[in-house]
């Protein structure tokens, strides 16, 4: 098929208001006549189905979780951007614009990246009517602060909860029309298989995850919001539960998967210090506006913190890019904090940290303020690690974290498939080959409440008319007796080695191969490695329990079985693009100085795949810079 991006005309300021004026629209008497399946209750999630039940479409909304409110969007701690200026310190939704785009290494669509600018500032309107309490100004204006790959402050935020008050809004007007009986909600359900009739996406079928039950749900359009996927490295800073399944479903019923190796680690996590982890805990980015980040310049050194003078201290992100200093985006401190880990300046219990200090902070602002701005982060600090961070230097290490890869979606946020939607971070839309910190509560928000509820219309206005098969349809039996004969599958294998062990060793050949640096050699080694994984699950996998009762070590199962062959899909991808760019650094394609070196004459494309039956098939959507012309990301 063609990629069809269905980018508006006009101006780059023009194209979203050019495209509201000209796109289709439903009359309320006629909308509620349509049935819309949200999977996912995040921001992206909760605010969709908030929004559409408003306009008056009959919404389900289904999540994995015994409630809405434990959705992983409660762990963006830092903040969320918008182009609001209250400091007067030079931004605008053009630098706004072009901050993103260079953060993603020119690796993104100009108008979504615009579009997502623009809606930046009504949102924080929004939410402030919501009532969240973003941080304040003696004077009552809301207060900003800084974040990774930029030099003015866009980030509003509430303490290091940010992602907790905006989903206990979103959770309220959720709970709102739950309670009005507009949205039906099916919490402890997960969506394991999508239904298409006639090439469209006409329901799903779920799993009870409290009895077991195989159930059927209809409707005439399906929008998956259920965030990222870097569990397949299974320690990352996702909570355990989160998946790919729902995506890799799609995907393999016809979905483009864009750019699945564009994955981001995160800087400032606490570091891995036991094989038996299962998780690890992300503290904020925020602390880089404050917290200074170092280590010693002596290899090898066993001393404290404390008793390393400052002559022997290395602050190397400042050292190598001055005019960022600790604040250079996620990807650029993620690897030069790996670099100088691997050159055995690394501290800790494993040598697989640095340190984040914040003593001059604290001389300078005092401590009243920095436990104004942080107190809760280093309160979890202090009951995870033991270690008051007001004292001695917290310790850090990057981390999996985000996905900038996922389903393909033009510019109303439809996959490939006719009627189903992907919105949030299981898409890729907006943040090219990197994210810039804060802008994933602001895409996720922007996604459910403004862009979603103003492009599902131009769809479904062709659906009204249309035939609404019921859950009695045979391609509904079909899906069904797959997705039982799966769960079958998995659980006559009945081998020796449990579901845990399998994800380990993938996370482990993940991290090393394709993780924050790759080379050909490595990533082909990845591929064979994880296909004779793929071949020994199968063979040798354990899964206790019954399909029909509550039974977690079935869930893990089936979610892994669809994490092996996103890594393989991963390093495929990884493979193909010989050049660095954001998050993929590919070790043969750098400066002398180390720094990722893009190749825009052969690779300024979105690498768009085809399931193809597992040998998957490559489309390119090949990016057209009008506005902005790509140029060396320095932030030195």
């Amino acid at each position: 098929m063609t990629l069809d991006a269905k980018i508006p005309e006009g101006k780059l300021e023009d194209k979203w208001k050019n495209y509201q004026a000209t796109s289709n629209l439903i009359n309320p008497a006629n909308r509620k006549k349509l049935n819309i399946i949200v999977v996912g209750s995040g921001l992206a999630g909760a605010g969709a189905a908030a929004t559409l039940a408003e306009l008056g479409y009959n919404v389900q909304c289904f999540c994995y979780q015994d409630s809405a409110r434990r959705a992983h969007s409660v762990a963006a701690q830092g903040g969320i951007n918008a182009a609001k200026n209250y400091q007067h310190d030079g931004d605008s939704v053009w630098r706004m614009f072009y901050d993103t785009l260079k953060g993603g290494d020119f690796r993104s669509r100009e108008a979504n990246t615009y579009r997502l600018a623009e809606l930046s500032a009504p949102l924080i309107d929004h939410f402030v009517q919501q009532g969240v309490p973003f941080a304040r100004e003696y004077g009552g204006v809301l207060e900003n602060r800084s974040f990774g790959g930029v030099q003015v402050k866009r980030t509003f935020y509430a303490r290091g909860q940010t992602g907790q008050q905006l989903v206990l809004a979103a959770y309220s007007q959720l709970s709102k029309m739950i309670r009005a009986k507009k949205v039906e909600m099916l919490a402890r359900h997960e969506v394991l298989d999508i239904v298409l009739i006639e090439g469209k996406a006409k329901g799903v079928i779920a799993r009870d995850l409290a009895t077991g039950e195989i159930k059927r749900f209809v409707a005439d359009a399906v929008v998956l919001a259920t965030g990222g996927y870097s569990r397949v490295f299974r320690l990352s800073t996702l909570a355990v539960g989160c998946n790919g399944s729902a995506i890799w479903k799609a995907h393999k019923k016809g979905a483009y998967f864009a750019a699945p190796s564009f994955t981001q680690i995160h800087p400032t996590a606490l570091p891995q210090t036991s094989k038996a982890q299962s998780k690890l805990t992300l503290m904020s980015e925020s602390l880089r506006n404050d917290g200074r980040i170092w280590v010693p310049k002596r290899k090898d050194d066993g001393r404290k913190a404390k008793d390393i003078p400052e002559e022997e201290r290395d602050y190397y992100l400042e050292r190598r890019y001055p005019s960022f200093g600790n604040l250079a985006p996620r990807d650029i401190a993620s690897r030069a904090a790996k670099e100088r880990i691997d050159a055995g300046h690394g501290v800790g219990q494993l040598k697989n940290a640095v340190y984040l200090d914040f003593k001059h902070a604290i001389e300078r602002l005092g401590k009243d303020t920095i436990e104004e701005r942080y107190g809760n982060l280093f309160n979890m600090y202090e009951k995870i690690t033991g270690i008051d961070a007001y004292h001695e230097p917290m310790t850090i290490s990057p981390a999996a974290h985000f996905s900038m890869g996922g389903l393909w979606v033009d510019y109303e946020l439809m996959t490939s498939i006719p009627g189903l939607y992907a919105i949030g971070e299981c898409n890729y839309s907006d943040h090219g080959a990197n994210r810039l910190g804060a802008n994933s509560l602001l895409q996720t928000s922007i996604d459910g409440y403004f862009i979603l509820p103003n492009t599902i219309n131009n769809y479904l206005a062709g659906e009204l008319g249309a035939k609404h098969p019921g859950a009695d349809h045979p391609e509904f039996m079909k899906v069904e007796s797959e997705v039982r004969d799966l769960i079958k599958k998995i659980l006559e294998v009945y081998g020796h080695r449990t579901v845990d062990d399998f994800h380990r060793e993938l996370g482990k050949v993940m991290w090393h191969e394709c993780a924050m640096s790759r080379n050909k050699a490595g990533l082909e080694k990845a591929i064979v490695q994880i296909k004779n994984i793929k071949t020994e699950f199968w063979k040798n996998v354990k899964v206790t329990g019954q399909a029909n009762e509550m039974n977690t070590e079935l869930e893990k199962a089936l979610r892994l079985a669809d994490f092996i062959e996103l890594a393989i899909l991963m390093c495929t991808d990884a493979l193909q693009r010989d050049e660095s760019c954001g998050a993929h650094f590919r070790e043969e394609y750098q400066t002398n100085e180390g720094e990722a070196l893009r190749n825009d004459d052969d690779f300024a494309y979105v690498s768009v795949w085809e399931y193809n039956k597992g040998d998957f098939k490559l489309h390119k959507e090949f990016l057209e810079f009008e506005y902005v012309q790509p140029t060396v990301r320095s932030y030195k």
